[in-house]
């Protein structure tokens, strides 16, 4: 939000604020003929602008009119100014009292909440190199490791041997690549700082370009797509929403042991499209559910086997990139065996007269 619409919001909740107080006074005075609690109405009002308002302008404002239409409307001589009388000094002192603590008080709280989320962040990004640090690590140790066996022992190897070697050297280098893609879409929109592009995209379109380039890394999976028939459009930044359904359907085959099934689904509800990725595998235990999304898995989770295990940094991508499209993203164990990853977007609107 820019300064000038924040001030101009600012500036309609003091004014409709002390609007409410003074009539609500007005009311009060008609009906009870009581004037007690109207200097505690006026300083609940100027305590709330205060509070809800940006810096110290307002509530010192508020609190400036507050005891103006005291003075005016509910003091004697009525309908009429007495600024020198000592209840009008006592109570300007009191009102401006009020609401110079309680900006103060919402200036600080303010500040302390920036720096823990600053902290959270710092917290994040530690987590996530110590992560990349330890997955990198494998597939690098890999390629080093076959690439010297073949300079090494190059004569004495056979075809065969030399074409594995080669080939786990591709596919340690694959993996890699998506490695660093997943790690440029958590830069690309690191902290809400880089606005997507959305653009109207076909969802028959995403689902084979998405089926399209999981069959190229993974051509013997089978995966099982249900999209609607009717014709729907979604605004998404399409290369990202590529991302999550790639990051969700590779961590099923990479991690659901014993799958023999994987569901891509897109279900049309009402304003949304709900995308969701159902395995039949061996499920997640409850205590990692917590921090699937966290971008940072126990390094006592992980295996000593020297095998790959990129989940958590990839659905950490995939639920920045949700985010970044104003949803969220879900996982439950299935009752039956296997996980549901799911996920909704905002179809795109149409005009039903045309």
């Amino acid at each position: 939000m820019d300064k000038k619409t924040q001030w101009l919001m600012d500036g309609l909740f003091m004014a409709s604020t002390l609007f409410v107080s003074f009539f609500l006074n007005l009311a009060l005075q008609e009906v009870y003929h009581s004037r007690t609690l109207i200097p505690m109405i006026f300083v609940l009002g100027v305590f709330l602008v205060s509070w809800k308002t940006q810096g110290y302008f307002w509530g010192i404002a508020s609190s400036m009119i507050s005891v103006l239409l005291v003075n005016y409307t509910f003091t004697y001589p009525y309908w009429a100014f007495d600024l020198i009388s000592p209840e009008c000094i006592f109570s300007a002192v009191v009102m401006l009292i009020v609401s110079v603590m309680t900006g103060a008080l919402t200036t600080k709280l303010k500040v302390q909440e920036k720096i823990r989320a600053e902290i959270e962040r710092e917290r994040m990004r530690a987590n996530l190199l110590r992560a990349v640090s330890h997955d990198l690590r494998t597939p690098l140790t890999s390629i080093y490791g076959s690439t010297s066996t073949i300079l090494e022992n190059y004569d004495a190897l056979t075809k065969e041997q030399k074409l594995k070697l080669t080939r786990e050297v591709q596919e340690d280098a694959q993996w890699l690549i998506r490695m660093v893609e997943n790690l440029l879409s958590v830069t690309r929109i690191d902290d809400g700082k880089v606005q997507i592009s959305k653009i109207p995209t076909v969802l028959e379109e995403l689902i084979d370009a998405v089926i399209l380039k999981f069959h190229k890394h993974y051509p013997d999976q089978t995966v099982t797509v249900r999209i609607p028939d009717d014709f729907i459009s979604i605004p998404m930044d399409a290369m990202l929403i590529e991302q999550v359904l790639l990051n969700i359907l590779e961590n099923a085959v990479n991690h659901a042991v014993g799958m023999t099934e994987l569901v891509l689904t897109v279900a049309d509800r009402d304003s949304r499209a709900w995308f969701s990725v159902r395995d039949n595998g061996c499920g997640i235990p409850a205590d990692r559910m917590k921090l699937l999304f966290t971008g940072y898995l126990d390094r006592a989770d992980h295996p000593a086997d020297g095998t790959r295990h990129n989940m958590g940094i990839g659905l950490s991508v995939c639920s920045a990139i949700v985010k970044a499209h104003g949803s969220e993203i879900y996982a439950r164990n299935l009752p039956d065996g296997g996980v549901e990853f799911s996920f909704s977007l905002e179809k795109e609107e149409t005009n039903e007269q045309q």
